[in-house]
């Protein structure tokens, strides 16, 4: 899933082929109501770069998704919408969830018992042991650049 489809709907979103309720736009973004809510206000930052996964992205258009979405936090606290908290989510990859090929945060407003559910729990998190974290830090390590 990592090819790029010129055809998935945020592409022609950004193409201005499908229509959408903007919200905010720039050289590097574009932010837009969701059609799919979790929560109203619930806001999609899209990158205008050919990008299906995070790290195929450029550094500038990385930072800009996570300084608007910052920007669009503030928005919906002072908006009177619903919002005692925000969650960010990005599904990087379809096996963490992402269904349309073009990375995409979520800014999803959040209010006491909204029934949406987003944990971490005893199932899925188990303690790591030194000598793996060890190991997975040497492999992390390994194919890091220094800046």
């Amino acid at each position: 899933m990592t090819s790029y489809d010129r055809n998935n709907v945020f592409a022609r979103i950004l193409r201005g082929e499908l229509p959408s309720t903007s919200l905010y736009e720039d050289a590097l973004v574009k932010v837009i109501l969701d059609i799919f809510p979790v929560n109203p206000g619930h806001l999609l930052v899209l990158p205008k770069a050919e990008a299906v996964l995070f790290g195929q992205l450029t550094e500038d258009h990385a930072a800009a998704m996570f300084r608007v979405a910052q920007r669009m936090n503030r928005a919906l606290r002072q908006s009177g919408i619903p919002c005692e908290g925000v969650n960010l989510w990005l599904s990087d990859g379809e096996s963490a969830g992402q269904e349309i090929p073009h990375v995409h945060l979520h800014v999803i407003p959040r209010f006491p018992n909204d029934g949406f559910k987003l944990r971490m729990g005893p199932a899925n998190r188990r303690p790591l042991a030194k000598e793996r974290a060890e190991e997975l830090a040497r492999s992390l390590r390994a194919v890091l650049s220094p800046e």
